[in-house]
């Protein structure tokens, strides 16, 4: 690799997912597939607003404290709160961050040139000591967070300059610049993180952050409220709305009543059903946008019968996919092969080597129940029912989940529903014990990311936080090393396809489908990305009243 190659110049070219026409949307009357209404902006908002109120499908965060973010709720308000080192766009494309500048200067040499000028909501300046602690935060026993792998090749990280970290690692990784783009990337204030100590990111102990949006009140089963920080640093993004309140609405009715009336403004992750009711009235539009997602029936853990992987396959052969996509999903969205979804390299230098292996999969299964009592019969039918997991009150879940239990009856396996809080759906992904009982989740995952082979680690590597059926094959984990240190791209997507056709017929699963992303705002209020991407950007400070 050439010495001085500023790594977000690439990466800025080779955004992930081309954008549409941003008036593209869901609520059409025409036949048009919804694949080709798919848009990742939504029409500008040119107006202040004084009040936007938002919801929450899957309910109250656990914590807002980057370092521990990992599912819907939490990611969707903190992306507005913490600023992070590079930034996604709606795209999925990366671009600065709170570094101006991040570069190899060799293959064991990071260097993240910071901004000047910018400030914590206090009014304190960002300093790179707040930068070295952020990240080595990540790796600390005591902080418990979710993404210290990201930091297995690192050996050192220190400031170099008044406005300078340099990360030394073994060698090159190409994971690095791209997850300071997630909340691995997020920078919080030293001084007061150290204070607040493992109440940071909750109710009591609060954030200290750089972002848009800062955090006002936090009312435990009602709502979060955010406020416009009005000294941000980046003045070409300075929020329109003043003030963003989010709610808990996890029942599916309620919330479609709350968008009808007005209550509420707007949503991500808006139910198939809320849509349906939505598309009919003139209040506001559903957009649909380009999603990394993935929908999967996965073992709760090692011990369970549903981890054989032959009884896995009987499930997957009686499941009819498109049926699934076109009933439960609303016809917003395609079958998956795999762990990983196409759209994620879809703008990668190598796309066309990632598109090539993903292609060589062999083709999703056609319902196929007489083979499958064969599968039952060689793995030997469970003895009692699988429980199976799904967030209470989540109709899309259980609607899901019940057509699956219909189709494993077929051939004989019972599958028990079993509908957790959304606080304890929430856990059971990173708390082994929450997960005791379960013998299947079914998943609705997403990438963060345009990295494939970080995203797989987590799942099939010995090391990963979501390999619950301690799935271990050493040739997978040797290609997902190479994939991750390959400075070239072709080299890296090639390790990653030849690992791919290694783990999608062996790792305990069930690919079902990748879903798009289904978003809604009412007719006073624009702006906001309509792609996936939102989850790892500060969504909110696009939106802006529209005069209706």
């Amino acid at each position: 690799m050439a010495a001085k190659k500023t790594v977000l110049t690439v990466l800025t070219s080779v955004g992930l997912l081309a954008a549409t026409a941003c008036t593209s949307s869901a609520n059409r009357s025409d036949n048009t597939p919804a694949k080709e209404r798919l848009t990742t902006t939504t029409t500008p908002g040119a107006s202040e607003v004084d009040h936007v109120t938002w919801a929450l499908p899957y309910g109250e965060p656990t914590t807002l404290d980057p370092a521990k973010v990992g599912d819907y709720s939490p990611q969707t308000v903190e992306a507005n709160l913490c600023d992070t080192l590079t930034r996604m766009n709606a795209d999925f494309s990366l671009s600065p961050g709170l570094a101006e500048k991040v570069t190899w200067s060799d293959s064991n040499t990071l260097v993240l040139d910071l901004r000047s000028g910018v400030t914590f909501w206090d009014g304190s300046a960002l300093t790179p000591e707040d930068v070295v602690y952020s990240l080595e935060r990540q790796r600390d026993p005591r902080t418990q967070a979710l993404y210290g792998n990201y930091l297995t090749a690192v050996t050192s990280i220190k400031a170099t300059g008044p406005h300078q970290v340099t990360l030394r690692t073994k060698g090159y990784d190409q994971t690095l610049p791209k997850a300071l783009s997630t909340s691995f990337g997020a920078v919080s204030q030293k001084t007061y993180t150290e204070k607040a100590g493992s109440a940071y990111g909750t109710a009591k102990g609060g954030l200290m952050c750089t972002g848009p949006f800062k955090p006002v009140s936090w009312k435990s089963g009602t709502g979060i409220t955010l406020e416009r920080n009005d000294a941000y640093w980046d003045t070409a993004l300075k929020p329109k709305a003043k003030q963003v309140e989010f709610e808990f609405i996890t029942n599916n009715n309620s919330l479609t009543s709350a968008l009808l009336s007005g209550e509420v403004d707007g949503t991500y992750e808006l139910p198939p059903s809320s849509a349906t009711a939505l598309v009919k009235s003139d209040n506001g539009a559903v957009h649909l946008g380009p999603s990394t997602q993935n929908v999967l029936l996965i073992p709760g853990n090692a011990e369970s019968p549903a981890a054989d992987r032959t009884l896995l396959d009987a499930l997957s052969l009686v499941i009819d996919r498109e049926a699934l996509v076109k009933n439960v999903f609303g016809g917003a969205g395609t079958t998956l092969k795999s762990l990983v979804p196409p759209l994620t390299w879809h703008g990668d230098q190598a796309a066309a080597q990632y598109d090539a292996a993903y292609a060589a999969l062999p083709d999703v299964p056609q319902p196929d129940v007489a083979k499958a009592k064969k599968l039952v019969a060689r793995a030997g039918a469970p003895s009692r029912p699988l429980v199976a997991a799904i967030p209470a009150g989540d109709q899309r879940s259980l609607q899901a989940l019940t057509f699956i239990q219909a189709a494993a009856k077929k051939i004989g396996v019972a599958i028990t529903i079993k509908q957790l809080q959304p606080t304890e759906m929430s856990s059971l992904f990173y708390d082994p014990s929450v997960r005791t009982g379960l013998d299947l989740v079914l998943t609705f995952g997403y990438v963060t990311m345009p990295d494939p082979a970080s995203y797989v680690a987590e799942s099939v590597t010995p090391r990963g936080i979501f390999n619950w059926t301690n799935y271990d094959n050493p040739e997978v984990t040797k290609l997902l090393d190479q994939a991750r240190t390959a400075s070239d791209p072709t080299a890296s997507a090639t390790a990653y396809g030849k690992a791919q056709a290694l783990f999608t017929p062996t790792t305990p699963a069930v690919f079902l489908a990748t879903t798009y992303e289904r978003m809604y705002m009412n007719k006073r209020i624009s702006g906001a990305p309509a792609s996936f991407a939102y989850m790892g950007m500060p969504w909110a400070a696009y939106l802006g009243g529209t005069g209706k």
